[in-house]
């Protein structure tokens, strides 16, 4: 089981001074990695995260870690995938993986907050079509000699982007989400899965509905295993741990009770002396 760290792009976080000391304590304790999210433009007064809360933007946060850290790695958890213009997001992604020597996986997920989806060109309507065909137009860029690309919503021919991301053919991409086509887009695209906020039982009902799913769409070879990433709610004990690795949990991304404060900071330093070591794997 690994064990990686969510949110030093939010709250207290956002101080550059707290958020390297930070990052590098989650290093020293031994979190397999540093995950943040991504918002950009969140409706004022609505339910959910709210809007005034300091948020580094996520591709701008991870360079930053690359660059002050130098084992642990690096996530999106996720990219909200048809808000950004892919191709300037595989060059930024190629960037992070080659200055960060091949530390960063990229999660992936269709987004769900209208506003700030229409305020960046896409639509609830187009967003599962464009995360397609975003994710198509970026492998196109990592993998082809001399790629190109016709799609509905970007075309391109005759363009490189050079240098390649270090892991190739390109840094592992996990899906985000808990609707169908989430699970069928992991399976036949990504190398792995994240699920949100779930407990033992919800996570053991996201990977009936996976392997279901795994039974009705062909998996390209070349994928290989799907890794499965999860954010439990609360703080999981070692034997909670151990009960998530039993149903098939590669992975936890734990997330403070609250990005304000020293939260971040206790979680780490608990995880680091009670978890780390004893239930994470190298």
């Amino acid at each position: 089981m690994k064990l990686a760290l969510y949110g030093l792009h939010r709250g207290s976080s956002a101080d550059p001074d707290t958020l390297v000391r930070r990052a590098r304590l989650a290093e020293e304790a031994g979190f397999d990695a540093l995950w943040v999210g991504d918002h950009i433009a969140l409706p004022v007064g609505e339910d959910g995260d709210p809007a005034d809360q300091p948020r580094l933007e996520a591709v701008v946060t991870l360079a930053h870690l690359a660059a002050v850290t130098t084992r642990i790695g690096l996530g999106f958890g996720v990219l909200v995938l048809p808000q950004r213009q892919p191709v300037l997001l595989a060059k930024q992604l190629s960037s992070i993986d080659v200055l960060s020597r091949g530390r960063l996986t990229v999660g992936i997920g269709v987004g769900y907050v209208e506003p700030e989806l229409t305020a960046l060109g896409a639509s609830l309507a187009d967003r599962a079509a464009r995360t397609d065909e975003y994710l198509a137009a970026m492998r196109a860029l990592w993998d082809e000699p001399v790629p190109s690309f016709t799609g509905q919503f970007v075309s391109f021919a005759g363009v490189q982007q050079r240098p390649r991301p270090a892991q190739r053919p390109h840094p592992p991409i996990i899906v985000g989400g808990h609707a169908p086509q989430a699970y069928r887009r992991a399976v036949r695209s990504g190398n792995g899965w994240y699920g949100w906020d779930l407990d033992l039982e919800r996570t053991a009902a996201s990977l009936a509905a996976l392997r279901e799913t795994a039974a009705r769409h062909e998996r390209p070879a070349a994928l290989g295993e799907l890794e499965v990433t999860i954010t439990p709610p609360g703080t999981p004990d070692a034997d909670t741990v151990r009960r998530y690795a039993d149903l098939g949990v590669h992975r936890l991304v734990l997330q403070p009770p609250t990005m304000d404060g020293t939260a971040i900071e206790d979680l780490v330093t608990t995880v680091g002396d009670t978890l780390v070591g004893r239930v994470a794997g190298p």
